[in-house]
């Protein structure tokens, strides 16, 4: 049998091009913080489900918790609604491809304000989601560390389903200039990923996304309390996270497929 190629040869997914097929879904994402800690590989690859490998990059495996806010969540064929098109989500994640290529986001969960679109989620799209109470805080006289840009003070406390307790308070904002990640890098092999995986039932399944590259921003993170990733079962380092910020992306959401 042929060994699978390393993971730093995986083919990449272009985040210009287009998928095929038609949008199912409009989205707004904006506030989004990536936060990123390495952790051993081995750790993570004991909670994957069959079909997907560990994408590292130089050896290393990463764990992501990304907070941030979604407006016009909707239906190609509906016009938004407020109460149900808007509301915040956090993820924690990692990242993963199936036999060298094809690489993606594996969530281990998401949790999201909006009771049915947790319900929705969970039945069409069979992701782990999560009903949280959440608020998100713009301070418009407040700047990360003092460096003149807003700070966004993200709060979020799950309520259902457990595991219990599992909440995030985070207060964070931009410190420079906003560009797109250079392919290559360690920034683009973390955030620019335009296919997530779910399993249920014994069945692998991929959806597609498509947005204009991030407008990556270098992130302050003033304060961070969180056990999001330990109710996910990881032991995160202690060691402060890589953090990135962008401010908005709007988003294609394409139908999911079993694999």
């Amino acid at each position: 049998m042929t060994a699978p190629p390393p993971a730093d040869a995986i083919d990449r997914v272009a985040p210009t091009r287009r998928p095929p097929g038609r949008t199912a879904m409009w989205q707004r994402w904006a506030d989004l913080l990536f936060l990123h800690w390495a952790v051993p590989p081995d750790r993570l690859r004991a909670l994957l489900p069959p079909g997907l490998e560990l994408d590292t990059l130089e050896g290393k495996a990463y764990v992501g918790l990304v907070p941030f806010t979604m407006t016009g969540v909707r239906p190609v064929w509906a016009p938004p609604w407020a109460p149900l098109s808007n509301f915040h989500e956090t993820n924690v994640r990692t990242y993963v491809h199936r036999e060298g290529r094809d690489p993606g986001v594996w969530f281990f969960s998401l949790d999201a304000s909006n009771s049915i679109a947790v319900r929705i989620a969970r039945a069409l799209w069979r992701l782990p989601y999560h009903y949280a109470r959440m608020s998100l805080i713009r301070e418009s006289d407040g700047t990360a560390q003092g460096n003149g840009y807003p700070c966004v003070r993200y709060c979020t406390e799950r309520l259902w389903p457990g595991p219990l307790p599992a909440s995030c308070r985070v207060r964070y904002g931009p410190c420079g200039p906003a560009a797109p990640a250079a392919v290559g890098t360690l920034e683009h092999f973390l955030v620019e990923r335009y296919i997530l995986y779910a399993y249920a039932r014994g069945r692998l399944y991929s959806g597609r996304v498509h947005h204009r590259p991030y407008p990556l921003q270098p992130a302050a993170c003033d304060s961070l309390e969180e056990n999001l990733i330990a109710a996910a079962g990881i032991n995160r380092p202690d060691e402060a996270p890589l953090a990135h910020y962008a401010s908005e992306v709007c988003v294609r959401i394409f139908p999911l497929r079993r694999v």
